[in-house]
């Protein structure tokens, strides 16, 4: 039997390697955020921010909180509470170099989208960068032309969003 993964809620000793795997993924492209920032985004919404276990160690995770639908994070600033929202913003999604081609980014996805879903979310939107809108297209994500983005996203960043009572 091979091992498919556990999905659980972050967890202190977790930081460590969220931060080595955000700052891997990110640091080349100047989307790094630090690990206050990220800590700010989980403090916003414990509840949909989770750790991917897989062969025993940290695999992945994500980070998503509500916020209203045609605004997002600022990645220069740290999040501040902020109003109910019907929309859940999936920040981040970072898997580990080693642990990629498995199809864990979609398990984590299709796990947030039941937890959007079960917690009453009408839409899922994300911020496709590193040029990803086509990967984020094929899994029913639509680009939302006009929405403002914060600055810190660089130039090429694309504003997207999905219903959550839509299938996948």
């Amino acid at each position: 039997m091979t091992d498919s993964g556990k999905i659980r809620p972050l967890r202190e000793e977790d930081w460590d390697e969220v931060v080595a795997l955000e700052r891997r993924a990110y640091a080349a492209s100047g989307l790094s955020e630090g690990e206050e920032a990220l800590r700010s985004r989980h403090r916003a919404s414990p509840s949909t921010c989770f750790a991917l276990e897989y062969e025993g160690a940290l695999a992945g995770y994500l980070l998503a909180l509500p916020y209203p639908l045609g605004s997002c994070p600022d990645l220069s600033l740290l999040e501040q509470a902020g109003p109910a929202a019907t929309n859940l913003h999936a920040h981040d999604l970072v898997i580990a170099e080693w642990a990629r081609g498995r199809g864990l980014a979609s398990r984590m996805l299709r796990h947030l989208e039941a937890a959007g879903r079960a917690s009453g979310y009408r839409t899922l939107s994300l911020v496709a960068v590193h040029g990803t809108e086509e990967k984020w297209a094929a899994l029913g994500y639509r680009a939302r032309p006009g929405t403002p983005l914060p600055a810190s996203y660089g130039p090429n960043a694309v504003p997207m969003a999905r219903r959550l009572d839509e299938p996948s």
